[in-house]
């Protein structure tokens, strides 16, 4: 995966510099969504170089970019777990207004990154280096509270008179750090910018660290987790980096973390209740899937959880070994564990998904259909649910149900890139051309390309089941996104129409 990455960016960057380029001198000219750096600071200083709107429609772009790369984790289980916590952190900080995106990179190194518009991105790595859920919460409460002091936009308004150029290459080595790609190439990037990684890039200062800190601990007490945590994740961090370590972590070199730092996190966190929280299921579940899906092997993943006796094992590491029998193909011991689990505890939703995947597996499908029928009952729209048994009807050729029942959660839950496609896919298989073009395009527009959405959209036309509900609402899309695209992209589009 990392080689991929790695290769991935070599060949993207310059192309990624080039939408970078452009997003920013719309940003800096005199357009209806940027203000004029001549006019004088009032209010917020950070409102003259970047707008809440500007940066909404930077991060936009940015994340379309990671997601491009192929980097983020699709897993729905991992998203709506890491969802959960940021927006439950999140409501505890005073900026109600502010959307958030949470999400996870494919990458072992130890990092998290936020990035303009709200998007917080958490690697792999760190949510398997975390020892409990309160060092995940402070992580991520830290994050939160970069983007709603406004750190980003403070940071290119105290630099303002750096030029275009540099701008540009310091957000791309944003992108690439975000994207997880490799670390030589990611360095070469950097080399010709002013930091190292992500949030070095855009020079936080040690005055944005310390409020990151203290606006994260003070929303971590509120929202429930123990205030402890940020400290201790940063303690743990601060520990790994000795004289006798070949790699420091990333987290370190994104976020400086000094004896001085730590001292005064564990103070702030005094001002606070001592909480002794205890670990949600779903965060033991959540490094079971990361553990597993990121081994080298499923032999690795297997080695990982049988060091200990089984009997010593806490239901989240039997259910991660669960998985690594699952992926080796050893499904009857797989099956042992998880029916032993659900039986146990029938509220966990990962339980019922996992169960029923490996049912399937050895081929005992009305087993397996019977048990996603019976969770579906008492986890209406589960996401997860959702998409798994949505998975499972397209194997058996049950098309028309799960095009049925992905519509129906899809237009309850905003969905992602990869949902999308997957009604597409059922769409297709479920004899209706119209509707599978149309959600082919909403994918593209969904990942930047709105050259080939229309594109869609127009085969979505030319269907000949086509209704006319159908026609008016494509075509209202076409006119709509058309509003939205530059003159390129205007002149991209009649050619590919002639």
């Amino acid at each position: 995966m990392k080689r991929v990455l790695k290769n991935f960016f070599i060949l993207m960057f310059n192309k990624l510099m080039a939408k970078i380029i452009t997003i920013l001198f719309l940003l800096f000219s005199q357009t209806a969504i940027a203000q004029d750096l001549n006019l004088p600071d009032l209010g917020n200083p950070a409102d003259a170089v970047l707008s809440k709107n500007d940066e909404a429609q930077l991060g936009r772009s940015i994340m379309r970019q990671i997601r491009a790369s192929g980097t983020v984790v699709e897993d729905p289980q991992i998203n709506e777990y890491i969802s959960e916590i940021g927006h439950r952190i999140a409501s505890h900080i005073n900026e109600s207004e502010r959307d958030f995106t949470f999400f996870v990179i494919d990458d072992d190194s130890i990092n998290a990154f936020a990035l303009p518009g709200g998007y917080i991105g958490i690697h792999s790595g760190l949510l398997k280096a975390t020892r409990s859920e309160d060092e995940l919460a402070g992580v991520m409460a830290h994050e939160i509270a970069h983007v709603t002091q406004r750190h980003i936009a403070r940071a290119l308004a105290a630099g303002k008179k750096q030029s275009l150029l540099s701008t540009a290459i310091m957000l791309g080595a944003v992108i690439a750090g975000a994207s997880g790609a490799g670390s030589d190439a990611v360095q070469g990037a950097m080399a010709v910018a002013q930091g190292t990684q992500i949030q070095q890039q855009i020079n936080f200062t040690r005055e944005n660290e310390y409020e990151a800190d203290r606006i994260g601990i003070s929303a971590l007490a509120r929202a429930g987790f123990d205030p402890r945590g940020m400290a201790s994740f940063f303690e743990v961090m601060s520990g790994s980096n000795t004289l006798g370590s070949m790699r420091v972590p990333e987290f370190l070199k994104t976020h400086p973390v000094t004896s001085s730092r730590i001292a005064e996190a564990k103070n702030r966190a005094r001002l606070f209740e001592k909480k002794d929280t205890i670990d949600t299921r779903n965060y033991g579940i959540s490094r079971a899937r990361l553990i597993v899906s990121g081994a080298d092997s499923p032999q690795e993943a297997i080695n990982h959880y049988i060091q200990k006796e089984f009997r010593y094992l806490n239901d989240a590491e039997r259910y991660g070994l669960a998985l690594a029998y699952q992926s080796a193909g050893k499904y009857g011991e797989a099956k042992l564990i998880l029916e032993s689990l659900l039986n146990n505890n029938k509220e966990v939703i990962a339980y019922h998904i996992a169960l029923a995947d490996v049912l399937f597996s050895l081929e005992q499908i009305d087993q397996s259909l019977e048990i996603f029928e019976d969770a579906l009952v008492f986890f209406p729209r589960n996401i997860s649910l959702v998409i798994h048994y949505a998975n499972v009807l397209l194997e058996i050729n049950e098309a028309d149900f799960a095009h049925e029942i992905l519509l129906d959660l899809l237009n309850n839950v905003p969905p992602t890139p990869e949902q999308v496609r997957l009604i597409a896919r059922a769409a297709i298989e479920s004899n209706n051309p119209a509707e599978a073009n149309y959600y082919m395009a909403e994918y593209r527009f969904m990942i930047g390309d709105l050259v080939g959405g229309i594109n869609f959209l127009r085969r979505a036309l030319r269907s000949p089941e086509l209704n006319e509900i159908q026609r008016i609402r494509f075509e209202a899309r076409i006119d709509f996104v058309r509003e939205y695209m530059t003159e390129e992209q205007l002149q991209q589009l009649r050619r590919s129409s002639g």
